[in-house]
This record gives structure tokens, sequence and C-alpha cells, in this order.
């Protein structure tokens, strides 16, 4: 019987403990522009963190519907996920509206006259985001050297 009451206490108080964390809550948004020329492709891309709490990091991941052409060098704390995905570390990202700026100057393998880009949050950190609608978009880019607005 004393087995038994030591066991369930021991997965009561494991339950408990899971029940009495919280994850951090945070809402990142990733806003910028993207354009297309030639085959030349730039995106700045503005992360920021709505709050309530701060985040050590986030990574944002940037998909193009049309491959992009290898050997270019990223801005610092990117890396490529695959031939038409980049993925860049934000940086802490703190509540009072600090914005990390990230610029990549890429091209394209070819020389589209458009492209779809997918601009998302690949990790928060763990933190629960109750408005994820403004870090994840989808921007159709014409190569017209026009800055589109995400």
């Amino acid at each position: 019987m004393l087995v038994m009451s030591v066991a369930w206490a021991t997965v009561v108080g494991a339950v408990g403990a899971a029940a009495g964390s919280v994850a951090p809550e945070a809402d990142v948004s990733h806003h910028g522009h993207i354009a297309l020329l030639d085959g030349r492709l730039d995106v700045l891309l503005l992360s920021e963190n709505r709050g309530p709490s701060a985040l050590e990091d986030a990574t944002v991941r940037l998909v193009f519907s049309e491959p992009l052409a290898p050997g270019y060098r990223l801005a610092p704390g990117c890396v490529w996920g695959g031939d038409r995905e980049v993925l860049c570390s934000t940086g802490p990202l703190r509540v009072d509206g600090t914005r990390h700026e990230t610029v990549l100057g890429l091209r394209t393998a070819g020389a589209p006259q458009e492209l779809t880009a997918r601009v998302s949050t690949a990790w928060n950190g763990g933190a629960t985001d109750r408005n994820p609608a403004d870090n994840d978009h989808r921007v159709l880019v014409l190569a017209t050297g026009d800055p589109y607005v995400f």
C-alpha cells in the first residue's frame, strides 16, 4: 500500500509541475519589402516582438518559388535551407518595439518575370503567439524592380 501511495504522489507531482509551467507569450511579426529585377532579388526584412514576453532569438524562413543562384554570401545570422530557402536568426527581440533588420541581396538562378515569396517564423523560442497572421506572408513579386511590401 505504501509503494502505491508513493507512486501516485510521484505521478500527481509530475503532472502538477507540468501544468504549472507556462510557455512565454510573444507576438513576433515580420514586415518589409522584396524587389526583383533581371534576376536580382533584394529583401529588406524587419522583425519585431510586440510582447508581452521578450525572446532570446527567433528564426525567420524565406522560401522562394524560383531557385536561387548558389554561392552568394548571406547576411550574418543567415544560412541556406535549400536552393529556394534562406533561414535567418533575428537575435534578441525585446518588447520595447526595437526591430531587427535583415538585408539580403540574392540572385535567382534564371531571370524570371515573377516569383512568389513566403516569409514566416520557423522558430520563436517555444513562445505562444496568439496573432500568427502578422508573421506569415505570401508575396507575389513581379520583375519590375519595384518593392513589394508585406
